[in-house]
């Protein structure tokens, strides 16, 4: 029989039998090789120097960003972003609750709280999570350590503190632990405060700034076969700039609540989880770097069960049934504004109680067939259903002065009208499947095979989102395109089938490894967007934007990853040097029209050489991208020029304290990002001629400090 009561030894697994282990476990070891899947965990070793997003743990895991706010990046894998990526904090299934995607799921948790985290891009099995088609991003912040003693007593704390020249960004995080031989008491903190940033030339990039405070607590108790852990959350954004949106956030508040438990049997393991969120965001405007005048606001409340059942068929396989419960609930409206004609007397009502709930159900059968061969199939059934009430405008009249004064403007109250007069429940029934092989062809190689058919219905702004003027559609869309969007109620859902294969050479001595990956996604009805119609709201030659209606077609992406890590020196004088490159190229297009998609990454490559001498950590590292010339024009998306990024740090550590510096973009290189969007704050300061491409930061003196105790 397993021992709880024991804290679980550092330990490494198999790439695919990582993927499929439980994120209740509190797993602390560091794998990136895969079939699509890239495993890194981190744990309280890293003496917790990660301040700020969470996207700074995953970007060197293949994990691209679609630039946002501060901490609010969309993450996207192998070409898909958004609600198409499934991102789990501590297992609890969190949606983002705004019209722009403000507040995705990892802008609740800061670097520091984070204790273990893994990336399945492509491929994943049944068991790690539904409604998605891209992959599951699974970060873990409850890992209860316990001592030796009966006696409750101070365990371990820390103090961090960074700070990054290019915003004037100031970060902190605080950790403090007390536990006995079953009982376990942390608190996790952090603070982040951040100006907008610098480009390479030194011109300011408009409405970047953002501040952001993020609290965690938590309680474990345990005996020799089970555990129970409850997690209270709290997070204070007052503002966060979105150079890319129309829109700012001027507030979000949340609380959540999260219980897992876990029983071992003899020849089962039994785990259940309950989740809560809830949060109220504002958007607005705050800062004199984008100015306006039009409150936004929601609320939205997430509560999710999980029951988990693992039985061990024999020594060599177990047999892992699984159920889940998912219901979402959000009311969008936006205020009326006092004296204004056009947004006024009533509140405009976006998303009037709507409600997105899930059903799930899944069967999964793992076996080390043999000394050579291993296995993981399954199958997940769920059921999806949504719903929203009767919506309003902000009145007639507005309506019909639009229509006056801009004729080609359709009017909201038809619109609101049209859309309260049909049926707005909607229900889908989905099925995922899994098989992935791991075949060991000699001691030091290994292929992987893996296929999957995954769903994902569609979100509630992509079904209920009903206005149809400019400034309605301009305030609906996570792309930072400037474009307006309209919702569609019949969208279908989104199915991928994707086939992957990966296969891995190692020397006999471990000194060198290289890995190569290739992979085919097949999409039916993927949702994108159809041109309704053009506008122009800034009245310049270059500010052209389309309305676009969200719209089912057939899509295809497909790429090839290339990864090889080697230990190139290692002396007592030089100390142990390691060299880390990898190469993705990845490719999306629409069936119908071959159009590229939106925000593809085009041609990257990173080579990083680390050195570890003594208490000293040196990396030197280059980036390149290639330019972006594939392009969405229906969403008038930009081309980029290629740029190279040179970073250099190191860090050293004395006993319990450890400090780091760093200089990223050493040669302040200026390039803007091909994933970024337009900068809608520059243009409307004047100081561009049209939708510009976001740029990225420029050089910046990065030092930081942790002191555990």
């Amino acid at each position: 029989m397993a021992d709880l009561s024991t804290t679980p030894n550092t330990h490494l697994l198999t790439p695919l039998a990582l993927f499929i282990s439980s994120i209740f476990s509190p797993v602390v070891f560091a794998d990136d090789t895969s079939l699509e899947v890239i495993e890194v965990q981190g744990h309280s070793q890293n003496k917790h120097l990660a301040l700020g997003s969470a996207e700074s743990l995953l970007t060197n895991l293949g994990v691209d960003f679609s630039a946002s706010g501060g901490v609010s990046n969309l993450p996207i894998l192998n070409g898909l972003m958004g609600d198409r990526v499934k991102v789990l904090v501590d297992g609890a299934d969190v949606t983002a609750a705004c019209a722009n995607h403000m507040n995705p799921p990892l802008s609740y948790v800061s670097a520091n709280q984070i204790t273990a985290y893994h990336v399945i891009a492509g491929i994943s099995a049944v068991s790690a999570g539904g409604d998605n088609i891209a992959g599951v991003i699974s970060v873990n912040s409850i890992s209860p350590q316990y001592s030796d003693s009966s006696d409750l007593g101070w365990h371990s704390g820390y103090v961090s503190a960074q700070y990054n020249s290019v915003n004037n960004a100031r970060k902190v995080g605080v950790g403090a632990r007390i536990t006995s031989d079953n009982l376990s008491f942390n608190y996790q903190g952090a603070f982040s405060d951040a100006k907008s940033y610098e480009d390479g030339n030194g011109n300011l990039v408009f409405d970047t700034l953002y501040r952001v405070q993020n609290h965690a607590l938590s309680a474990a108790i345990r005996d020799k076969n089970q555990q129970l852990v409850v997690k209270l959350t709290h997070q204070k954004i007052p503002y966060q700039g979105f150079a890319n949106q129309y829109m700012d956030m001027t507030d979000n508040t949340s609380f959540g609540a999260i219980a897992q438990y876990k029983h071992v049997f003899i020849s089962s393991e039994l785990e259940a989880q309950l989740n809560w969120h809830d949060v109220k965001h504002d958007m607005g405007f705050f800062s004199p770097e984008k100015t306006g005048m039009m409150p936004m606001s929601t609320d939205a409340r997430d509560i999710s069960s999980q029951l988990k059942w693992r039985l061990n068929l024999n020594s060599n396989s177990s047999l892992l049934l699984g159920q889940a419960f998912y219901d979402y609930r959000i009311d969008d409206w936006w205020s009326a504004v006092e004296g204004s004609a056009m947004m006024g007397p009533n509140d405009y009502i976006n998303i009037n109680n709507g409600q997105r709930k899930r059903i799930a159900a899944f069967a999964e059968y793992e076996s080390q067939i043999n000394t050579k061969l291993w296995l993981n199939s399954g199958i997940r059934v769920e059921h999806v259903k949504t719903r929203a009430d009767d919506v309003q405008p902000y009145n007639e009249g507005m309506a019909m002065m639009n229509m006056n004064a801009m004729p080609m403007q359709p009017k909201n109250a038809n619109a609101a009208a049209a859309f309260n007069a049909i049926e707005h429940n909607k229900s889908d029934t989905v099925v995922d499947i899994s098989v992935l092989l791991n075949y060991q062809l000699t001691p030091n190689e290994e292929l992987q095979l893996g296929l999957a058919r995954k769903n994902r219905a569609p979100n509630l702004y992509e079904r209920y989102s009903w206005g149809v003027s400019n400034m309605a559609t301009t305030m609906i869309g996570w792309y930072g395109d400037g474009n307006g969007y309209i919702g569609n109620p019949n969208l279908a859902v989104e199915t991928a089938h994707t086939v992957s294969s990966t296969y891995i050479k190692s020397a006999q001595n471990d000194d060198w490894r290289v890995s190569a990956n290739i992979w085919y996604t097949d999409t039916t009805d993927y949702i994108d967007a159809d041109i309704v119609r053009s506008f122009n709201r800034f009245g310049l030659e270059n500010t052209t934007r389309n309305i676009l209606k969200f719209t089912n077609t057939d899509a295809v992406l497909y790429g090839v990853k290339l990864d090889l890590t080697a230990n190139i020196h290692e002396s007592k004088a030089l100390g142990n040097w390691q060299l880390n490159a990898n190469i993705t190229n990845t490719r999306a297009k629409r069936n119908d029209t071959n159009q590229p998609l939106y925000q593809i990454k085009p041609l990257h490559t990173k080579l990083e050489i680390s050195q570890q001498l003594g208490r000293f950590e040196n990396t030197l590292s280059w980036q390149w991208n290639d330019t972006k010339t594939r392009v969405d024009t229906t969403r008038f998306e930009n081309q980029t020029d290629s740029y190279n990024i040179v970073n250099v740090g190191s860090k050293a550590s004395w006993g319990d304290l450890t400090l780091s510096a760093h200089v990223n973009n050493i040669f302040d290189e200026y390039y803007q990002l091909p994933l970024g969007g337009v900068s809608i704050a520059q243009l409307k300061k004047g100081e561009s001629t049209g939708f510009e491409q976001l740029a990225g930061q420029g050089r910046s003196f990065n030092i930081g400090m942790s002191v555990a105790f």
